[in-house]
């Protein structure tokens, strides 16, 4: 009997948030800055929904504790936000996995709203809230580019053997 390792894909599944983190600190010109998708959300909600078992709450808060480290924003702004929707990602996975691709970009659109939201709502309470309907775009962007993103995601997990 000979003994195979098991590989478990942890390494790929921090790999994607550290090319999600890349993607979201580029620097872009001011007027496609607005367009920006939100990528660490898409790459928790795919994680959430792929692998429920493995990425949840606690990967959520501490990517977001990452990303108000790096923007420099009150300390668990984006930790709050993130975990909210790992729960929310963790508690519907199975429904959003049944839908087609185009009814989970409509839900990917109503997770990424409600992440803006909540961070809009904590932004207001320390008087930081943007003015312009523009902060609602990256919802839209994002919404349009999870066919990719699923599709991209899927393969590297199958190509990986991540479980």
């Amino acid at each position: 009997m000979s003994y195979k390792p098991v590989y478990h894909g942890g390494s790929v599944i921090w790999a994607s948030f550290a090319v999600a983190f890349i993607l979201a600190i580029i620097p872009l010109p001011d007027m496609l800055l607005i367009y920006r998708p939100q990528w660490v959300t898409l790459i928790l909600i795919y994680w959430c929904m792929a692998l429920p078992h493995r990425v949840g709450i606690f990967t959520g808060w501490f990517v977001g504790f990452l990303l108000d480290i790096h923007h420099s924003n009150i300390l668990g702004q984006h930790a709050i936000t993130l975990a909210t929707i790992a729960y929310l990602s963790y508690r519907l996975h199975i429904r959003i996995r049944l839908y087609p691709l185009l009814q989970q970009s409509l839900i990917i659109l109503i997770l990424v709203s409600l992440s803006q939201m909540i961070f809009l709502w904590i932004s207001g309470i320390i008087d930081q809230a943007p003015g312009s309907w523009s902060y609602w775009l990256p919802s839209l962007t994002s919404m349009l580019v999870w066919p990719w993103v699923f599709y991209l995601m899927r393969m590297i997990r199958r190509a990986y053997g991540v479980n």
